[in-house]
């Protein structure tokens, strides 16, 4: 944790906001000389929004766990890294300090090399929460190898397309995960995976649950096996600060997942520096960030951004409600957590469950708390701030996306003004603009825009992963000079933000972001559907959950059958955190004469505003509308 890093009052912050926008080369490049590098840069930043093209720190040198761990082991190597907390309460904690971490990181590498695996090769990792995924997402960047995480809730055809899309030349993965009460088959999910998948001569299996998976000659190894007697010294590969560090797939607007690049060393420098600052963390900390690594949150305020920080980080296998809704008090009053971040999703659905199950906590341990994924509602704000908070820490409503590597909108810490429902104000380096539908800036307070951002900042995507096009087309394309977020959201008189959601074509749930054509080319692979649409609606616990409309071959004679089989090929296309909450049987679609679904007219059939559909007798076949309207759900 470096002092100089960190913003220490509401009016310091002004004065680097300003300098970061009048100078950024000039800032960032004042906050990279914090970090350790092999070789310096030759230019702080090159940029254009028109291929795109953004380039930081360019000809420089570095590895970024030199930075995360090798750098903290002379003055910190015996303070704790990582405690991890088993999804049973009843299991031992597993505590790693910085020397340690470092050790089985370099252990690992090294099995890694001993498996082919060099520089630049794509590592694909499909794993439950224990500390073996941090070690091998850590152990892939020591020797260049680029990783992709992930989640391990996705169905085998949703791996196989991200393994296919990366090349992947191998997989880690475990036997299986506990999830509360559940045990999930991670092998037997990788096993289907790779019956589609051409690219992968290994694969890695970690003894998580004592299974005894099937196990396929020449092609799969045990973890154990991998690391024993290998060393525990492992030299840092030199990466350009332009080299790719990850690759992260987020849903498509085609239907397609889309690989969002990262790279070395503005992803570095900017994780570190919003961590240290959104969370004014302290050398004596403990930091909790509940999300699963299998997100970009997890990347960023998991592993990178609190170990670049020499901060202690807490990782937690389960789930919020196992084996009772008390579960995140606990944990936080057992470990005296200080920083705790959740989504908004998290706390509705304990919300739920009453004040009971936080009110036998004393949480007092706690400084500040921050909330990521998705807007939070003014209720689950309040309730946050009363009954966890006490009324005395602030709330950081970070806002950002997988693209933008870190966060980009936020409180900061204790320093700035709080506003329920809003964001808060943009980073140092951040420099965002609302635009109306003609792409004019909208100046004025507290008229909603679409929000872009207008200068690159160093933990931004560089391209999706083998289509350049697509990257350019999906963020660089809509208004010329500006990335374009795909989020509406004002700013009121005192230019905080607030975010009113997604503008685009994708939904929301519970933080995790879907393209409708994703889902919708899932539910289309059935065989009796003959086309579908979906929307998103508003949901009191996930934010939104989604609602189809589907056309089938012929008269529907079984509903409750139908509906099964559609979220059972939902369920194997995707995984179950994708399913439709809502499923109407149409038999047609309200479209224009060109062919395009009017997605507007679905949304509003879903949120049961039916009273103001706008003027629909431009459409090819008015009377699908009303039809819709008779029989919505």
């Amino acid at each position: 944790m470096n002092a100089n890093l960190q913003i220490k009052s509401f009016e310091e912050y002004k004065e680097k906001y300003a300098k970061s926008i009048e100078d950024p080369a000039g800032f960032w490049g004042e906050i990279a000389e914090e970090f350790v590098w092999q070789k310096k840069w030759d230019t702080v930043v090159e940029w254009n929004f028109d291929e795109p093209k953004i380039e930081w720190f360019k000809g420089a040198k570095l590895n970024i766990t030199e930075n995360a761990l090798d750098r903290h082991l002379e003055k910190r190597g015996n303070k704790i890294a990582l405690i991890w907390e088993p999804n049973d309460p009843k299991e031992n904690v597993i505590r790693f300090t910085y020397q340690e971490l470092h050790n089985r990181v370099c252990q690992f590498a090294n099995g890694l090399k001993a498996k082919g695996i060099q520089k630049g090769d794509r590592v694909c990792i499909y794993m439950p929460m224990i500390p073996e995924l941090m070690i091998a997402v850590l152990a892939c960047a020591r020797i260049g190898a680029i990783h992709s995480v992930i989640f391990a809730g996705f169905s085998a055809t949703a791996v196989a397309d991200r393994v296919n899309d990366a090349q992947a030349k191998m997989i880690i993965t475990a036997d299986g995960l506990n999830r509360g009460a559940k045990q999930i088959p991670l092998k037997r999910v990788i096993d289907e995976a790779l019956e589609l998948c051409t690219s992968v001569e290994t694969v890695i299996v970690h003894d998580c649950l004592g299974w005894m998976p099937t196990m396929v000659e020449d092609r799969d190894c045990w973890w154990h096996d991998v690391v024993k007697d290998q060393s525990i010294v492992c030299p840092a590969e030199p990466m350009d600060a332009e080299d790719m560090l990850f690759i992260l797939y987020t849903s498509g607007s085609t239907g397609k997942p889309k690989g969002v690049v990262h790279t070395c060393g503005g992803y570095m420098v900017y994780t570190a520096y919003t961590f240290q600052n959104v969370y004014q963390y302290e050398a004596s900390d403990i930091y909790w960030c509940t999300a699963d690594i299998g997100w970009i949150t997890g990347h960023s305020y998991i592993v990178y951004g609190p170990l670049l920080s020499g901060a202690t980080t807490v990782m937690f296998e389960g789930i919020p409600t196992y084996p009772d809704p008390g579960r995140f008090w606990q944990i936080i009053d057992k470990h005296s957590v200080t920083q705790f971040l959740t989504a908004p999703t998290a706390i509705r659905s304990l919300m739920a469950f009453g004040e009971d199950h936080v009110l036998s906590y004393s949480l007092d341990s706690l400084k500040v708390l921050g909330t990521v994924g998705e807007p939070i509602n003014e209720e689950a704000w309040k309730w946050y701030y009363l009954h966890v908070g006490k009324e005395r820490c602030p709330i950081t409503d970070n806002w950002w996306q997988t693209e933008t590597g870190g966060i980009m909108i936020s409180g900061i810490g204790n320093l700035s003004p709080m506003k329920p429902t809003y964001a808060g104000y943009p980073m140092p380096g951040i420099h965002p603009v609302l635009l109306d539908q003609e792409g004019k800036e909208i100046q004025e307070a507290n008229v909603e825009g679409y929000l872009c951002i207008k200068a690159p900042w160093p933990s931004m995507l560089r391209t999706t992963y083998g289509d350049h096009e697509r990257c350019r087309i999906n963020y660089f394309s809509h208004y010329k000079g500006y990335y374009f977020t795909g989020d509406g959201a004002k700013r009121d008189e005192d230019g905080m933000y607030r975010i009113i959601g997604r503008i685009d074509d994708v939904i929301n749930v519970s933080g995790h972001r879907f393209g409708t054509a994703e889902i919708e080319n899932a539910i289309n692979t059935n065989s009796h559907v003959i086309e579908s649409a979906v929307v998103g609606y508003p949901h009191p616990v996930k934010g939104q959950s989604i609602y189809a409309f589907v056309v089938m071959d012929g008269a529907v004679e079984d509903e409750a059958m139908s509906k099964g089989e559609i979220v059972e090929t939902v369920v194997a296309e995707i995984g179950k955190i994708a399913l439709p909450e809502k499923i109407q049987f149409v038999t047609g679609l309200p479209k224009t004469r060109s062919g395009k679904i009017m997605r507007r007219i679905l949304r509003k059939v879903a949120e049961g505003d039916t009273s103001n559909l706008g003027d629909t007798s431009t459409l090819l076949d008015p009377l699908v509308v009303d039809e819709i309207v008779a029989n919505a759900l």
